[in-house]
């Protein structure tokens, strides 16, 4: 079975692991610093605060934005889970918003309808890899007095309008999971520009003390310590910081595969009846995923026609208001979000897969399509369904 996605590591990573344990520190340290500052140059930025989870990055951006108890954040509805849960672990309230259909990004304009006064931050994602509009985000934070926090799980690398992804926003939160175009087989970092905010989050970062477990080890391990602040044990250890320092010299050329495989979906998918892509830029994208839209009536048969010839498909995502836990704060509707996920399948997409298995992908997917009976686009079944195209 080819599956949708795979960690990309071998001997380097191997032997980088080999040589934190060697130093017997394998907590933050040394190398978590200089990880922080490779992600600081290839970004542009002045800050990165490295975490052990992207969720980790999310819930300690809010934090240190402030955003808490009685406050709301808009955020799309179709996102991993992890994005709602940040925001309900600061006490804040998730207010869902649309998707565009043709690149599943949010919807500026939905997101500026569902503003209240209570709203302190908006959370666009970065789907797939594409960007949002940030020239829109902007101009309605500033109109809003709102605090931009990007989840772009899926985008280091990415960028918009040449800019690169993760010097926009009032903090830009990425994730370095196993399946991402990079990973520290976990981890996670916030990058921002506000000096006093990143000495905030690194307090909360580890547990609110005042001087992390490094700098006092270079002190003659002195005893002495303050909790200044509420905090949380966020941190990335060196050891993951080491598998990221490998991963990002070979980044470039991991999203060069990546665009390369999407490209060659999109030119073997396009016309044909029963999928269509999405619309991604991919001279700005850093792929993630590969996500083709499907008739909902079709979409299981899709994924077991593709099963039974090896080749792995998965849902990203199903839509966060319709979940049990979350599904209290959805108090509007989202007639088009509803229509999209049951639509969508992500294909194959990591950086190992190899020519003769996209080649796989790409001859299962057109032999479903020439076995499919005649049926309307998936543009008119999402027209009729939400009234929108």
């Amino acid at each position: 079975m080819i599956p949708v996605s795979r960690p990309c590591v071998g001997q380097e990573e191997l032997q980088a692991v080999g040589e934190v344990f060697a130093t017997g520190w394998l907590g933050l340290g040394a190398t978590t610093a200089a990880f922080e500052q490779a992600l600081q140059e290839r970004l542009g930025v002045p800050h990165v605060v490295a975490v052990n989870t992207g969720t980790s990055a999310l819930h300690l951006a809010l934090l240190g934005f402030g955003i808490g108890a009685g406050d709301e954040v808009l955020v799309p509805s179709l996102t991993f889970a992890a994005s709602v849960q940040a925001i309900l672990a600061t006490g804040a309230a998730p207010v869902f918003c649309e998707s565009h259909e043709a690149t599943l990004l949010l919807d500026v304009e939905d997101a500026a309808r569902r503003i209240t006064p209570r709203t302190r931050a908006i959370m666009p994602v970065h789907y797939c890899g594409q960007a949002c509009d940030m020239d829109t985000l902007q101009a309605l934070a500033r109109t809003h007095d709102l605090r931009i926090i990007e989840d772009a799980a899926h985008a280091f690398g990415s960028t918009f309008r040449g800019r690169a992804i993760g010097s926009f926003g009032d903090a830009t939160c990425f994730s370095f999971d196993p399946i991402k175009t990079i990973t520290c087989g976990e981890g996670g970092a916030v990058t921002l520009t506000d000096n006093a905010i990143a000495e905030r989050m690194r307090h909360i970062r580890l547990l609110g003390i005042d001087r992390d477990t490094w700098q006092r080890s270079k002190h003659q391990r002195s005893w002495y310590y303050e909790v200044t602040a509420p905090g949380f044990r966020y941190h990335m250890p060196n050891f993951c910081a080491a598998i990221g320092l490998v991963q990002l010299r070979r980044v470039d050329a991991a999203i060069a595969r990546r665009r390369d495989i999407c490209r060659r979906y999109d030119d073997a998918f396009r016309g044909l009846a029963s999928v269509q892509p999405l619309a991604v830029d991919y001279a700005e994208t850093a792929p993630h995923l590969y996500i083709v839209r499907v008739p909902a009536e079709r979409r299981d048969r899709f994924m077991a026609f593709l099963g039974e010839r090896g080749v792995g498909t998965g849902i990203h995502y199903i839509a966060n208001h319709l979940q049990p836990y979350f599904a209290p704060f959805a108090t509007e509707p989202l007639p088009r979000t509803d229509a999209l996920w049951r639509q969508i399948v992500s294909l194959p997409l990591f950086t190992d897969l190899t020519d003769e298995q996209v080649r796989a992908v790409i001859e299962a997917v057109a032999a479903f399509d020439r076995a499919a009976e005649p049926t309307v686009s998936v543009d008119s079944v999402s027209s009729a369904t939400t009234g929108s195209a």
